[in-house]
């Protein structure tokens, strides 16, 4: 049974009622990768079992996406807080939520103690080849890693420590999973909600930097147009493939009239975007997913599209085929980005710019 999908909690502070509780100490769940943070699995600070097993899924995920939790900045920075709130997320989230396990990955506490959320998540990051399913952004659960930060960062930014511990994790994270830098993101990228808080939300870009300094690469992210009805042209048909390969039933003619505009409503529906019926940031974020050799369908038309768009001559079969990778290939050399041959995000966000 798939993973519920998640409503970002505005009601979480009063919730999560975190008392001392008995605390379980292993030795054996808690990891250390040569290059990584540390990591206290959920045999450390006292897991529940899942209530139904869990989906393991091969290969890697695409992005890092950050949360807060929306509780209280508390000023207990211990261990023993940072394993309670571990444990108090992990009831609400089953017992109130009703999903069958923590829904985030990975949990960051004020002090800068980093959990695993969901079971599974530390073993899976720790092969570099698989993820777990999880439950914390809606449309996304089957391919970002999510990090929940404990504290409220509406008004105020994460704690030094914090933050350090933040940017720790995702490092690793990124070379464990072979991530760019800039797939980071925050959640209101994606859904419908005030997290991870204005504040936190503005470091993003600087978080991506911070990683990058580590990793190298290019920390910027993607930048989408804005499209809304009586937009014209490649940009708006290139939208009608990607929500006719989502599922959606339009005319692909370039013309963002009433046709497009109910469609992108429903798609924002389905993905807990905003429902305005206009397409931005998150309904481009949540519309777009990387293709490369081998793929077919609607999504793979926008790309070749695009590419004839820019002057580089490509059938529109819908096969990412020998010529659409080449194609692929020059179009990112053209624009100064890795030239792998797949069309992620970045990518895709330089086709419509």
């Amino acid at each position: 049974m798939p993973t519920p999908t998640p409503r970002r909690r505005s009601v979480l502070t009063g919730a999560l009622a975190i008392g001392a509780g008995t605390l379980l100490a292993s030795a054996a769940g808690t990891a250390q990768a040569a290059s990584g943070p540390v990591i206290a699995g959920t045999g450390t600070w006292g897991a529940r079992p899942s209530s139904k097993p869990l989906n393991v899924i091969g290969g890697a995920p695409d992005k890092v996406i950050v949360h807060h939790t929306a509780t209280d900045n508390v000023t207990d920075y211990s261990q023993a807080h940072a394993y309670a709130l571990a444990r108090a997320m992990q009831t609400y989230q089953m017992d109130t939520e009703g999903w069958i396990d923590t829904g985030q990955h990975f949990t960051i506490s004020r002090g800068g103690y980093i959990t695993e959320g969901r079971h599974n998540s530390l073993s899976t990051l720790q092969s570099g080849t698989q993820h777990v399913e999880s439950a914390h952004c809606t449309a996304q659960n089957t391919v970002a890693i999510g990090i929940e930060n404990e504290g409220t960062y509406n008004s105020v930014d994460p704690l030094g420590t914090q933050y350090a511990a933040l940017v720790d994790l995702i490092t690793h994270i990124c070379r464990q999973y072979g991530l760019r830098a800039y797939q980071v993101y925050g959640h209101r990228d994606f859904n419908n909600t005030e997290c991870p808080g204005d504040r936190l939300y503005a470091l993003i870009p600087q978080i991506r930097r911070d990683v990058a300094a580590r990793i190298g690469g290019d920390p910027t992210g993607p930048v989408w147009p804005m499209l809304s009805s009586g937009s014209t042209g490649e940009k708006v048909r290139t939208l009608q493939y990607l929500l006719v390969q989502r599922g959606q039933t339009l005319t692909v003619d370039g013309s963002y009239g009433p046709g497009t505009q109910a469609a992108v409503t429903s798609f924002q529906n389905t993905t807990h975007a905003a429902a305005d019926g206009i397409a931005g940031n998150q309904t481009w974020s949540q519309a777009v997913a990387p293709l490369a050799g081998g793929a077919s369908g609607s999504a793979v038309k926008a790309v070749q599209s695009q590419l004839t768009a820019h002057s580089i001559a490509t059938t529109v079969d819908g096969a990412f085929g020998p010529a659409t990778a080449a194609g692929v290939t020059s179009f990112q050399s053209s624009a100064g980005l890795p030239a792998d041959g797949v069309v992620d995000a970045r990518t895709w966000s330089r086709l419509v710019a």
